[in-house]
């Protein structure tokens, strides 16, 4: 992402600031009742991780990851917003500090976040379209998976508070012109959306031109999405799905791995063509709910950066209200699409089954 320098609106009011204190209170309220929601469904995320055994693949790491960013920056949401129902000012120089801190914190963690998602999506993409090579390599390296979205987002925080600074925009600071937020931060996600929608839509032909060649599959050797894990194997016939088994390396963690079909013919099952095929479409249509669900999430937030940096004008604080909620409702968001499906929910079960035996 690259970073411009803020030099028109330094000295002015942004445009997304709230006119008058009863806009400031107002706003503040909403963004830490949105803001707690967030942080409540990424600890729903953490602690499913921590909880259940069966969410500790590779894919579920990089999820950890994402909901640990949508946590801290629901945290820095809530702080700013704290601040200003406090009675205190963030915009003010008595805050500059904080202020500072906190829109480099947000910009962090904001940018963390996109990089996440665009991890998870790759990494699905190379486990399942059977690319071994790469998926060992990956799986072998996760430190270095999990440190790329770190070091990337504290280094454009950290050019971003060097050469354009952060400033009051309402609830919390960030940039304060339009132009530089459009350009730094929402044209980069836009690009990552599209990168994601190109891979999942990629995965959703796939296995759907897969499914009907389905045999079976073993649920305690599922990938991680949906309920059920497919590797589509496209060089020994017309797309046939080969399963991905998990190898146990130490108990509660696991390394997935691509295993080879057997040289000899091994027979076969009767196709489950009712559930696996079910399976599957479910499969492929939750894939494509991650990309549609950000299209939703940035779609009224990069219209009014749009509109503010074209016009010149603030947009009706109602509207700017509901802008600034759907950056900070992201958190509650990844927690509905990558925290709540089938094998989640399963998990849980199996806990609270287990304690009342117990």
């Amino acid at each position: 992402m690259a970073v411009v320098p803020n030099t028109t609106a330094a000295d002015s009011t942004p445009l997304s600031a709230p006119k008058n204190h009863a806009q400031v209170h107002t706003l503040s309220i909403v963004i830490l009742i949105v803001a707690l929601l967030s942080a409540l469904g990424a600890l729903w995320m953490i602690l499913g991780f921590v909880m259940n055994k069966s969410l500790r693949t590779f894919r579920h790491q990089l999820i950890l990851g994402l909901a640990v960013s949508d946590f801290f920056m629901a945290i820095n949401f809530m702080s700013s917003a704290a601040v200003n129902l406090s009675g205190q000012d963030i915009g003010s120089k008595e805050c500059k500090k904080f202020c500072s801190f906190n829109g480099f914190m947000i910009q962090t963690f904001v940018d963390q976040t996109d990089y996440w998602v665009l991890s998870i999506a790759a990494c699905t993409y190379i486990m399942l379209d059977d690319r071994k090579a790469v998926s060992q390599w990956i799986q072998t390296n996760r430190v270095i998976v999990w440190t790329i979205p770190w070091i990337l987002s504290l280094l454009w925080a950290t050019l971003g508070l060097t050469l354009a600074g952060y400033g009051d925009i309402g609830a919390w600071c960030w940039f304060t012109s339009d132009k530089t937020r459009l350009l730094v931060n929402f044209l980069p996600r836009w690009v990552i959306i599209a990168l994601m929608l190109l891979l999942y839509l990629r995965l959703h032909f796939i296995i759907h031109r897969a499914h009907d060649n389905f045999v079976s599959f073993n649920d305690e050797e599922e990938y991680g999405v949906g309920s059920g894990s497919y590797s589509v194997n496209k060089s020994g016939g017309p797309w046939s799905p080969q399963p991905v088994h998990l190898s146990k390396l130490s108990e509660g963690s696991s390394q997935e791995r691509i295993v080879s079909p057997p040289a000899e013919p091994v027979s076969r099952p009767k196709p489950r063509k009712s559930r696996g095929a079910a399976d599957l479409r479910r499969l492929s249509y939750q894939m494509m709910l991650y990309p549609l669900v950000y299209m939703l999430i940035w779609a009224l937030p990069t219209s009014i950066r749009i509109y503010q940096a074209v016009s010149g004008h603030s947009a009706p604080f109602p509207v700017a209200t509901v802008d600034k909620s759907c950056i900070v409702i992201q958190g509650f968001c990844d927690a509905i699409v990558y925290g709540f499906n089938e094998k989640t929910w399963r998990g849980w079960k199996e806990i609270f089954t287990r304690k009342k035996g117990n």
